[in-house]
């Protein structure tokens, strides 16, 4: 796994400010420093839940990188967010999952939190001191949100919460939840139907169930939250009742699909670096396996893919950043990183034959990770479905469109430093 720093490649200049290169190098720094010597362990020890280094990354205040600085924060972007998600996740994908997870809350924060809200939440993240969560998917309906069944209730200035939420990511690290909830009776549109809470992991009511690892993202904890008539203040209701859809959907879009983007790729860096290091190590006739015509054909669809996967990753985010109208782009750079991630992690495990079959192998962790960037913030058939409604310009609420003026407070300025 390449845990040395790199430069950003050319392609990635018109995108990139100054701000953005000394983050660049700052986060590979810290890749190499922290994280790679803790990756062995992680992969290691699948039933322990990662505590250090979400510490170590709170207290260069990541996960405020796209907050302002009024509240604490970076105030540093999606660009600077896709920077640091990728460069993480090439060294361990689990470690930048960590990232992410908290940025998707975050983000709902940022554009549907009244001010006093903003002032209550968002110093804490940036302080380190609170992590949080965002509670969508349930055990019967998974990600279908129309077919949530948590149920909160009215009663005087409280609301009562019951109701179970799974594979919610930083399930254990978080110390507040935001929970979608349905908050209106049978037959009422979906979109005005559910609604946003906070929860804090310490309310009467609230379990985590242990933590079961997974197939891959060992250290990262993705859980069940079960919610038995939770209270919650009046205060802790994020956006307007009947709000929840649009904050949940504007969330899984302009957060949650760019960062799985970035994950794929990091894991997709990963993926070529260590197979072209094999090939050029392993001997062959006179020469070394990468001298096989037959081979740096494979090596070159590989290439091509990640350079690819690249752009997408970055101009989409790129163009959150200047609040331009990028829903689809977001979605694509999704849909795509992931695939085209996944068939060179296919194509390195023929490349490496036996040697990739080997436990402590790196592939093999790659292998597991990159499953774990298809289903989060919908599905390649989910994604499919919406580039073909922008293909019948049958698009839906354009989320970076509406949110623009929250979009482009974070736009690069070219002169800074």
């Amino acid at each position: 796994m390449p845990a040395t720093p790199t430069t950003p490649p050319p392609a990635l200049r018109p995108y990139l400010t100054a701000r953005h290169e000394l983050l660049w190098d700052e986060a590979d720094a810290f890749a190499a420093e922290h994280i790679a010597p803790r990756a062995a362990r992680m992969e290691a020890a699948p039933g322990r839940v990662e505590r250090k280094v979400a510490d170590l990354m709170a207290a260069r205040r990541w996960f405020a990188v796209t907050v302002p600085s009024s509240f604490g924060g970076l105030g540093a972007g999606h660009v600077a967010k896709t920077i640091l998600v990728h460069r993480i996740a090439r060294v361990s994908a689990a470690a930048a999952a960590i990232l992410q997870a908290t940025l998707i809350p975050v983000g709902a924060l940022l554009h549907f939190a009244t001010y006093e809200q903003k002032g209550r939440w968002l110093p804490r993240v940036a302080d380190g001191s609170l992590l949080l969560s965002i509670a969508v998917t349930e055990p019967r309906t998974g990600g279908h949100i129309g077919g949530i069944e948590t149920i909160a209730e009215h009663v005087g200035n409280q609301w009562v919460i019951t109701g179970s939420k799974i594979h919610i990511g930083n399930s254990h690290l978080a110390g507040a939840h935001l929970v979608i909830a349905r908050t209106a009776k049978a037959g009422v549109s979906t979109s005005q139907a559910l609604t946003a809470f906070m929860v804090e992991s310490k309310r009467r009511g609230l379990s985590v169930a242990d933590h079961r690892p997974g197939l891959g993202l060992h250290g990262f904890s993705a859980g069940r939250l079960d919610l038995d008539h939770v209270r919650v203040p009046e205060e802790n209701v994020v956006g307007e009742i009947g709000q929840g859809l649009g904050v949940a959907q504007s969330s899984s879009i302009l957060y949650g699909r760019p960062n799985l983007a970035a994950v794929s790729l990091g894991i997709h860096e990963a993926v070529v670096a260590a197979s072209t290091a094999y090939l050029k190590a392993r001997s062959r006739y006179r020469g070394a396996l990468s001298d096989l015509p037959v081979l740096r054909d494979r090596i070159g669809d590989m290439e091509a893919r990640l350079r690819a996967g690249r752009i997408l990753a970055y101009q989409s985010v790129h163009l959150l950043d200047q609040g331009l109208p990028c829903d689809t782009d977001l979605i694509n750079a999704k849909y795509l990183g992931h695939q085209w991630a996944m068939q060179s992690t296919q194509d390195a495990m023929e490349l490496h034959g036996a040697h990739a079959l080997n436990g402590d192998y790196i592939l093999q962790r790659l292998w597991r990770d990159i499953q774990f960037t298809y289903p989060p913030a919908g599905t390649g058939e989910v994604q499919r479905i919406r580039l073909a409604d922008a293909a019948f310009d049958e698009a839906h609420i354009q989320w970076s469109e509406r949110l623009a003026a929250e979009a482009a407070w974070a736009r690069p300025d070219p002169t800074a430093a």
